[in-house]
Parts: structure tokens; C-alpha cells; sequence
């Protein structure tokens, strides 16, 4: 029988990177879930990026009583994507999935990963597996899928099938996650997670299962409330997201949309039109500079609204 402290047995780390989410109770409502969870072979590994609101004091009282698993790791305070490629830098179970802190799981969520890993375990060119995420009411987050146990990749699913503005709940086999971290650009705290999902599928296909396993709400104080802000203040990291999009695997209106805000997060890193292009990839420079004139328009306008 597996025990909260026999940490080598896991097949399954869930992942959470923290920013002062222990005094507001959310941690706790995301810790119930996992109490409640019909298996309990996996580890919660709960990275702290530099909170101050006694989010150490609030994982030490849950590992006092917890039916599996917990690992705490705190570092200095440098984004959700830097917590999470601190975390993943020291998994060590083969399948890993991400968690955010404000979120929960429906109480089937790790036996059904369990279920999945044991059908397709050891198949060829597969980065993991990809299910749907609810809001609390019971709605599906997007789109469901064409076909249940798709193989197909995040591109063809997510983006060319135009599910873009819709969380899913991913898991991905750690060591092919263990390639692909999240880059880094000092002074800067957000990134676009889809980064890393766009250079995957570029190599790998994931499973698509019609099942939601991923209890899902927006919060006020979270990263999805403040978005523009947040992208505005890391301007290189949305460069950097910008130029993956601009590959031909991806539709055209998207490569548009993306030549567009390479124009603006470059002007908000304080670069001309010129330099711009110049950095862009060489087969899309002539489409982003079509975006000079509409590019500066916006940023202007995004300027203006968060002054």
C-alpha cells in the first residue's frame, strides 16, 4: 500500500507553482481535492514563488495529516514560469501535470491519469495527454474534442482547430517536459505557457480524452485578470511567443495576429520598427513589417489604457 511518505512509488507529480495563494484559502480548496482523490499515487509538489502571506506555515499543516504526498520548495519571487521550471527541474515521477493554485480537481482525476498511462504506456512520439477542463457550474471550458482518444497534436487541436482562448488539462510525461523549459528573461515575470506547448507539438502528438478531470474559475487576483498588464510588463517573453506562432504549421489568421503583437511587445521593449523586423524570423520579416503602421496604433492605445 502506497503512503503519503513513500515518495518513490508515484507514477504522478502534481505540479503547483504558489504566489501568496496560502492565507486566501485557495491552496486549501485545491489541497481538499486532492484528499479527495479515489487514488493517491502521486506526489503535490508545491513550489512558492516568494510568497509573504505564510504559504510555508499552510502546506506544513496539510502535510501534517495528508494521505500522500507533499513536497515544498520555495525560491525568490520571478513568475509562474520560473517557479515552474524549478519544479519540474526536480520531478522525478514519469508523468507530471500542472496544477495552478486557484484551481481543483474532480475526484477521479489521478485514477483516470492512472487508467490512460497504463493503455498507452510505452507508444511512440506521445508528450502525454490532454483532458478537459469545467468551471465550477459544470461547464466545459472550449470545445470538446472531435473524437475521444484523438492523437493529434496541440497545434492541430488547439490552435488550427481555433480552441485557442480555451484551457485544457494537460499531463505530460516529465522527461519529454524536462526538454522544453519555459525561457527565462531577467526582469521579467509572465510568459505565455503556450510557448512551450507550440515547440512540443512540433515533435510530439498528445491524447485527446473527452473526460474533464480539471476544476477551473478565473479569479480577480489572478494571472488571466491582468493579462494586458502583465504581457506589457514582459514584452520579451511575448515577443518570444509571438515568433513561435509565426511558423507555417499555423494557420494564417493566427501568423497575422502574431506578426501584429511581435510590432507591439517589441515597441514595448523599447525598439523601433526597424530592429523589430530585423529580429524577426526570416521567412515572415516582410509580413511583420506590414505590421509597423497598425502596430504602433495599438501600442499607443495599450499605452494610454494602463497609464
Amino acid at each position: 500500500m502506497t503512503t503519503r511518505k513513500d515518495a518513490e512509488s508515484n507514477f504522478l507529480t502534481i505540479l503547483t507553482p504558489t504566489y501568496n495563494r496560502g492565507a486566501d484559502g485557495c491552496l486549501k480548496n485545491l489541497y481538499d481535492s486532492l484528499v479527495g482523490q479515489t487514488e493517491k499515487n502521486f506526489i503535490w509538489l508545491v513550489v512558492d514563488d516568494g510568497s509573504d502571506d505564510g504559504t510555508d506555515a499552510v502546506v506544513n499543516d496539510f502535510k501534517a495529516s495528508a494521505p500522500f504526498c507533499i513536497q515544498y520548495l520555495r525560491k525568490e519571487n520571478g513568475g509562474k514560469h520560473t517557479a515552474l521550471n524549478f519544479g519540474i527541474d526536480r520531478i522525478k515521477t514519469p508523468l507530471t501535470m500542472i496544477v495552478d493554485s486557484d484551481d481543483a480537481l474532480t475526484c477521479d482525476a489521478v485514477e483516470t491519469i492512472a487508467l490512460y498511462d497504463g493503455r498507452y504506456r510505452g507508444e511512440k512520439g506521445l508528450c502525454g495527454f490532454t483532458f478537459l477542463r469545467k468551471f465550477p457550474d459544470g461547464r466545459i471550458n472550449g470545445k470538446q474534442f472531435e473524437e475521444d482518444e484523438l492523437v493529434a497534436s496541440y497545434i492541430d487541436v488547439r490552435i488550427n482547430g481555433d480552441d485557442t482562448k480555451a484551457d485544457k488539462a494537460e499531463v505530460f510525461y516529465t522527461e519529454v517536459l524536462k526538454d522544453y523549459p519555459f525561457p527565462e528573461f531577467e526582469g521579467e515575470k509572465f510568459l505565455g505557457e503556450d510557448v512551450v506547448w507550440i515547440r512540443m507539438a512540433k515533435s510530439y502528438k498528445s491524447v485527446h480524452i473527452n473526460k474533464a478531470i480539471y476544476v477551473g474559475d478565473y479569479l480577480s487576483g489572478g494571472l488571466t485578470g491582468s493579462r494586458r498588464a502583465h504581457n506589457v510588463s514582459s514584452p520579451r517573453g511575448c515577443m518570444c511567443r509571438a515568433e513561435e506562432f509565426l511558423c507555417p504549421e499555423i494557420k494564417f489568421k493566427y501568423r497575422l495576429k502574431a506578426a501584429l503583437q511581435y510590432m507591439v511587445y517589441g515597441r514595448f521593449a523599447g525598439k523601433k520598427a526597424g530592429e523589430i523586423t530585423d529580429g524577426a524570423p526570416k521567412r515572415y520579416k516582410f509580413l511583420v513589417s506590414l505590421c509597423a503602421f497598425p502596430g504602433f496604433i495599438v501600442y499607443r492605445k495599450w499605452r494610454k489604457s494602463l497609464k
